[in-house]
């Protein structure tokens, strides 16, 4: 697939030819679900446990008679309406720790960028040196790129700190180095940005 790149500045660029192993890959709804979903609940903490009944260490003796003081008949101290009792029906231990084989993430990974190149989603930029690292400067660059709503821009081993600083302030571009490609934020994003750069490493990842 040939790609023909753009230059931050709205300009053209040279014509480079994509992988068709990474970026043409008929894209698939089931994988890309399962990496989805796996993403998700890897992030997901354990979730703690309360102390419930038996779990407290408190005096099982019986502290009261059963008739005639002139109050409820009570077994115990762990019981859930004194303090210090046990919690009833509290939240037990979850751990979110699901699997999911590395091949399966690899082509999810490989059918997410050839979603956004097969749609006409995918922004391929020489580089992303700024002369002037500015704000203002950027936005109006990125107006005349028609990035849309929202875009997730890619580099190569190391973000541009320039480009970095710059769009620290804009909502709608997120920056992310090669090595943090991931199916769930590029399936998030209207727009797919990617450097030579992260176009070479991505090809390297797969291919080596």
């Amino acid at each position: 697939m040939k790609v023909t790149t753009k230059t931050l500045d709205g300009g053209k660029g040279s014509v480079i030819e994509l992988n068709d192993d990474v970026f043409g890959i008929e894209p698939r709804a089931d994988i890309l679900h399962r990496v989805v979903t796996w993403q998700l609940e890897k992030r997901r903490g354990t979730a703690r446990a309360a102390r419930e009944r038996s779990d407290v260490a408190r005096t099982g003796k019986k502290f009261g008679r059963q008739k005639g003081g002139g109050t409820a008949r009570h077994g115990d101290r762990k019981a859930p309406i004194f303090i210090g009792g046990g919690k009833a029906h509290g939240p037990r231990v979850r751990d979110f720790n699901p699997s999911l084989n590395k091949k399966v993430r690899a082509l999810g990974l490989k059918m997410a960028l050839s979603a956004k190149a097969r749609d006409g989603q995918l922004v391929v930029l020489d580089n992303l040196d700024m002369s002037d690292a500015k704000t203002k400067v950027l936005k109006g660059n990125l107006a005349g790129l028609g990035f849309g709503r929202k875009a997730l821009v890619i580099d190569g081993d190391a973000v541009s700190v320039g480009f970095a600083r710059a769009s620290s302030n804009l909502a709608e571009i997120n920056l992310l180095p090669a090595i943090g490609a991931n199916v769930y934020d590029i399936l998030n994003h209207e727009t797919l940005v990617l450097t030579r750069a992260a176009v070479e490493k991505l090809e390297a990842r797969f291919n080596g």
